[in-house]
Protein backbone atom coordinates (compact mmCIF):
# COMPACT_ATOMS: atom_id res chain seq x y z
CA UNK A 1 0.00 0.00 0.00
CA UNK A 2 3.12 2.28 0.65
CA UNK A 3 3.15 3.57 -2.93
CA UNK A 4 -0.51 4.40 -2.95
CA UNK A 5 -0.38 8.44 -2.39
CA UNK A 6 -3.86 8.87 -1.72
CA UNK A 7 -4.58 8.20 1.79
CA UNK A 8 -8.07 7.39 1.35
CA UNK A 9 -6.99 4.45 -0.70
CA UNK A 10 -7.49 0.56 0.64
CA UNK A 11 -7.91 -2.62 -0.79
CA UNK A 12 -11.78 -3.98 -1.10
CA UNK A 13 -12.40 -5.28 1.89
CA UNK A 14 -13.03 -8.82 0.41
CA UNK A 15 -9.45 -9.19 -0.13
CA UNK A 16 -9.15 -9.46 3.60
CA UNK A 17 -6.66 -12.98 4.13
CA UNK A 18 -8.70 -15.82 6.29
CA UNK A 19 -5.28 -16.03 7.38
CA UNK A 20 -4.38 -14.63 9.54
CA UNK A 21 -7.95 -13.29 9.62
CA UNK A 22 -8.91 -10.05 8.37
CA UNK A 23 -5.62 -8.62 7.28
CA UNK A 24 -6.07 -6.40 4.50
CA UNK A 25 -3.06 -4.40 3.81
CA UNK A 26 0.50 -3.40 5.11
CA UNK A 27 2.36 -0.11 4.47
CA UNK A 28 1.26 3.17 4.12
CA UNK A 29 1.09 6.04 7.34
CA UNK A 30 -0.84 6.93 9.94
CA UNK A 31 -1.80 10.19 9.16
CA UNK A 32 -5.19 11.31 10.34
CA UNK A 33 -6.78 11.51 6.40
CA UNK A 34 -5.35 7.34 6.44
CA UNK A 35 -6.82 6.78 9.88
CA UNK A 36 -10.43 8.42 9.35
CA UNK A 37 -10.19 6.79 5.89
CA UNK A 38 -9.61 3.43 7.19
CA UNK A 39 -12.22 4.20 10.10
CA UNK A 40 -15.01 5.05 7.26
CA UNK A 41 -14.57 1.45 5.69
CA UNK A 42 -13.99 -0.57 8.92
CA UNK A 43 -10.40 -1.10 8.54
CA UNK A 44 -8.50 -0.41 11.89
CA UNK A 45 -4.22 -0.48 12.32
CA UNK A 46 -2.92 -3.26 14.68
CA UNK A 47 1.08 -4.34 13.95
CA UNK A 48 3.97 -4.62 16.85
CA UNK A 49 7.39 -2.12 16.58
CA UNK A 50 9.02 -5.29 14.11
CA UNK A 51 6.46 -4.83 11.46
CA UNK A 52 5.55 -2.64 8.61
CA UNK A 53 1.91 -1.18 9.40
CA UNK A 54 -0.65 -3.67 8.90
CA UNK A 55 -3.97 -2.97 8.67
CA UNK A 56 -7.14 -5.16 9.30
CA UNK A 57 -10.83 -5.76 8.30
CA UNK A 58 -11.97 -9.10 10.61
CA UNK A 59 -15.32 -11.52 9.42
CA UNK A 60 -16.87 -11.41 11.44
CA UNK A 61 -16.75 -8.05 13.52
CA UNK A 62 -17.95 -7.70 17.48
CA UNK A 63 -20.29 -4.64 17.93
CA UNK A 64 -21.83 -3.19 20.90
CA UNK A 65 -25.52 -1.48 20.10
CA UNK A 66 -25.77 0.65 23.16
CA UNK A 67 -29.28 -0.51 24.27
CA UNK A 68 -28.01 -3.53 24.70
CA UNK A 69 -25.44 -2.83 26.97
CA UNK A 70 -25.21 -5.75 30.23
CA UNK A 71 -24.92 -4.35 33.53
CA UNK A 72 -24.45 -6.95 35.97
CA UNK A 73 -25.57 -6.93 39.45
CA UNK A 74 -22.39 -6.78 41.05
CA UNK A 75 -21.34 -4.32 38.19
CA UNK A 76 -24.48 -2.27 38.76
CA UNK A 77 -23.70 -2.17 42.67
CA UNK A 78 -19.75 -1.03 41.97
CA UNK A 79 -21.48 1.72 39.91
CA UNK A 80 -23.84 2.58 42.70
CA UNK A 81 -20.86 2.50 45.92
CA UNK A 82 -18.01 3.24 44.82
CA UNK A 83 -14.77 3.46 44.75
CA UNK A 84 -15.14 4.71 41.55
CA UNK A 85 -15.78 7.83 40.26
CA UNK A 86 -15.51 9.17 35.79
CA UNK A 87 -14.73 11.78 33.51
CA UNK A 88 -14.35 12.17 29.56
CA UNK A 89 -11.90 13.88 27.90
CA UNK A 90 -9.84 14.58 30.91
CA UNK A 91 -6.61 12.39 30.29
CA UNK A 92 -6.22 11.13 26.74
CA UNK A 93 -2.81 10.94 27.06
CA UNK A 94 -2.61 9.09 30.09
CA UNK A 95 -5.31 6.99 28.68
CA UNK A 96 -3.38 5.80 25.67
CA UNK A 97 -0.21 5.46 27.48
CA UNK A 98 -1.49 3.03 30.14
CA UNK A 99 -3.29 0.94 27.71
CA UNK A 100 0.17 1.04 25.91
CA UNK A 101 2.15 -0.09 29.23
CA UNK A 102 3.23 -3.94 29.07
CA UNK A 103 0.60 -6.30 30.45
CA UNK A 104 1.00 -9.76 32.53
CA UNK A 105 1.05 -11.40 29.44
CA UNK A 106 3.93 -10.01 28.03
CA UNK A 107 6.42 -6.94 27.76
CA UNK A 108 5.35 -6.18 23.70
CA UNK A 109 3.06 -3.45 23.17
CA UNK A 110 1.16 -2.49 19.57
CA UNK A 111 0.75 0.91 21.11
CA UNK A 112 4.55 2.39 19.70
CA UNK A 113 5.36 6.33 19.82
CA UNK A 114 4.12 6.81 16.17
CA UNK A 115 0.23 5.00 17.07
CA UNK A 116 0.07 7.54 20.12
CA UNK A 117 0.92 10.27 18.43
CA UNK A 118 -1.09 9.76 15.74
CA UNK A 119 -4.01 9.14 17.93
CA UNK A 120 -3.46 11.91 19.86
CA UNK A 121 -3.59 13.78 16.83
CA UNK A 122 -6.73 12.84 16.01
CA UNK A 123 -7.79 13.91 19.77
CA UNK A 124 -6.86 17.02 18.87
CA UNK A 125 -8.74 17.04 15.98
CA UNK A 126 -12.12 16.59 17.65
CA UNK A 127 -12.42 12.48 16.99
CA UNK A 128 -10.55 10.95 19.89
CA UNK A 129 -12.51 10.46 22.77
CA UNK A 130 -11.51 8.67 26.61
CA UNK A 131 -13.48 7.73 28.99
CA UNK A 132 -11.04 7.73 32.43
CA UNK A 133 -11.80 5.61 35.76
CA UNK A 134 -10.61 7.19 38.80
CA UNK A 135 -10.24 6.03 42.58
CA UNK A 136 -9.12 8.11 45.11
CA UNK A 137 -8.18 10.68 42.89
CA UNK A 138 -5.59 8.58 40.90
CA UNK A 139 -6.39 6.96 37.35
CA UNK A 140 -7.35 3.28 37.75
CA UNK A 141 -8.70 2.28 34.24
CA UNK A 142 -10.26 4.13 30.71
CA UNK A 143 -10.53 3.33 27.42
CA UNK A 144 -10.30 5.29 24.11
CA UNK A 145 -11.59 5.66 20.79
CA UNK A 146 -12.49 7.61 17.73
CA UNK A 147 -16.23 9.06 16.96
CA UNK A 148 -17.56 9.59 13.45
CA UNK A 149 -20.92 10.43 13.75
CA UNK A 150 -22.92 7.97 15.21
CA UNK A 151 -20.10 5.28 15.57
CA UNK A 152 -17.36 5.40 18.04
CA UNK A 153 -14.97 3.30 17.51
CA UNK A 154 -13.26 1.76 20.76
CA UNK A 155 -9.50 1.17 20.53
CA UNK A 156 -7.77 -0.31 23.59
CA UNK A 157 -8.75 0.28 26.98
CA UNK A 158 -6.94 -0.51 30.28
CA UNK A 159 -7.54 -1.61 34.18
CA UNK A 160 -5.69 -0.98 37.90
CA UNK A 161 -8.55 -2.36 39.69
CA UNK A 162 -11.57 -4.56 40.13
CA UNK A 163 -13.99 -3.57 37.53
CA UNK A 164 -12.12 -0.02 36.50
CA UNK A 165 -12.11 -1.11 33.04
CA UNK A 166 -16.05 -1.88 32.67
CA UNK A 167 -17.24 0.97 34.83
CA UNK A 168 -15.22 3.08 31.83
CA UNK A 169 -17.52 1.08 29.50
CA UNK A 170 -20.55 1.48 31.26
CA UNK A 171 -19.81 5.61 31.33
CA UNK A 172 -19.13 5.45 27.40
CA UNK A 173 -22.36 3.61 27.21
CA UNK A 174 -23.98 6.48 28.82
CA UNK A 175 -22.21 9.01 26.70
CA UNK A 176 -23.25 7.14 23.27
CA UNK A 177 -26.69 7.34 24.80
CA UNK A 178 -26.74 11.01 25.07
CA UNK A 179 -25.34 11.75 22.00
CA UNK A 180 -27.20 9.40 19.64
CA UNK A 181 -24.52 7.23 19.01
CA UNK A 182 -25.93 3.87 18.02
CA UNK A 183 -23.17 1.94 17.55
CA UNK A 184 -19.80 0.63 19.43
CA UNK A 185 -17.17 -0.95 17.21
CA UNK A 186 -15.33 -3.42 19.68
CA UNK A 187 -13.26 -4.82 16.50
CA UNK A 188 -12.41 -8.61 17.43
CA UNK A 189 -14.17 -10.96 19.64
CA UNK A 190 -13.64 -11.69 23.57
CA UNK A 191 -15.22 -12.55 26.25
CA UNK A 192 -14.62 -9.46 28.59
CA UNK A 193 -16.70 -7.77 25.90
CA UNK A 194 -19.18 -10.33 24.95
CA UNK A 195 -20.24 -10.25 29.03
CA UNK A 196 -21.14 -6.67 28.53
CA UNK A 197 -23.53 -7.16 25.71
CA UNK A 198 -21.13 -7.17 22.49
CA UNK A 199 -22.13 -9.52 19.96
CA UNK A 200 -20.67 -10.85 16.35
CA UNK A 201 -21.84 -9.42 13.15
CA UNK A 202 -20.74 -10.26 9.28
CA UNK A 203 -18.40 -8.18 8.09
CA UNK A 204 -20.99 -7.11 5.34
CA UNK A 205 -23.62 -6.21 8.20
CA UNK A 206 -20.77 -4.21 9.91
CA UNK A 207 -19.68 -2.46 6.37
CA UNK A 208 -23.94 -1.57 6.02
CA UNK A 209 -24.15 -0.06 9.77
CA UNK A 210 -21.09 2.03 8.77
CA UNK A 211 -22.39 3.86 5.92
CA UNK A 212 -25.64 4.26 7.81
CA UNK A 213 -24.05 5.91 10.63
CA UNK A 214 -20.27 7.06 10.56
CA UNK A 215 -19.85 10.29 9.03
CA UNK A 216 -16.49 12.25 8.91
CA UNK A 217 -16.97 15.37 11.18
CA UNK A 218 -15.03 16.26 13.69
CA UNK A 219 -17.80 16.16 17.17
CA UNK A 220 -15.09 18.63 19.79
CA UNK A 221 -14.18 17.09 22.77
CA UNK A 222 -17.50 15.71 25.00
CA UNK A 223 -16.22 17.23 28.09
CA UNK A 224 -17.91 20.27 27.66
CA UNK A 225 -20.90 18.80 27.71
CA UNK A 226 -20.79 15.85 29.25
CA UNK A 227 -23.34 14.00 31.09
CA UNK A 228 -23.76 13.38 34.36
CA UNK A 229 -21.42 10.13 35.82
CA UNK A 230 -22.77 7.11 36.65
Amino acid sequence: MGEQADPSWFPPLEHALREPPGLLAAGGDLSPARLLAAYERGVFPWYSAQQPILWWSPDPRMVMYPKEFNCSRSLAKTLRNGPYTTQVDNAFGAVIRACAAPRRSGPDTWLNADMIASYEQLYELGFGHSIETYAAGKLAGGLYGIQLGQVFFGESMFSLGRDASKVAVARLVQECLARDIQLIDCQVASGHLASLGAREVSRSQFVTLLRRYARRSPNGSWRAAATLAP
